[in-house]
């Protein structure tokens, strides 16, 4: 597999939650300005160093740039991210893959984060959904007493809601009840 092919596949996991920080990434930029071979020009390095542009910005323009400029460049990349991040470079997905015998295995971290992609907001929906089918359900249901229910679960809420709300609710079930 080329460089070019494996920092595609990286691309993602270098650019996504800030797992490169400013520092390593002016290291990276300097090691492929300064040292033999010259990967990246003086102005290419200012470009890439430039505090003004976001950082997520800067590194997805860097890897593009690299990947435009062949395999040779890619690798020395490589070579600077070994360097200066060693175990970002050791979790790398392509590396991953490399170590991996059977290339069709799972890649469990990539399985774990496609599972929890979902965030708070999906889980309250499902969670809402099933307790208005449970309530629905309860509710519809002629066989149950809903009153005589409701007051024994108040009753033991004080918990739960507050001794005043507790109080209201269970006036209310009260009046519910003689009507």
């Amino acid at each position: 597999q080329s460089y070019c092919h494996r920092l595609q596949h990286d691309m993602y996991f270098l650019t996504s939650t800030s797992r490169l920080n400013e520092q390593v990434i002016d290291k990276i930029v300097l090691q492929l300005n300064r040292v033999y071979p010259q990967i990246l020009t003086n102005e290419e390095a200012e470009k890439f160093r430039n505090p003004k542009a976001s950082l997520h910005t800067r590194l997805s323009d860097l890897l593009k740039h690299l990947q435009r400029k062949g395999d040779r460049h890619c690798q020395e990349f490589y070579r600077a991210l070994q360097i200066n991040a060693e175990q970002l470079f050791n979790d790398l997905p392509s590396r991953k893959i490399l170590k991996t015998p059977d290339p069709t295995e799972i890649d469990t971290d990539k399985e774990q984060y496609m599972l929890n992609d979902r965030g708070p907001v999906f889980f309250l929906a499902c969670f809402s959904m099933a307790a208005g089918l449970a309530l629905f359900w309860y509710c519809c249901n002629s066989e149950t007493q809903v009153i005589g229910r409701a007051r024994r679960i108040l009753g033991f809420s004080p918990i739960i809601i507050g001794r005043h709300v507790r109080n209201i609710c269970m006036l209310y079930l009260e009046d519910m009840s003689r009507n």
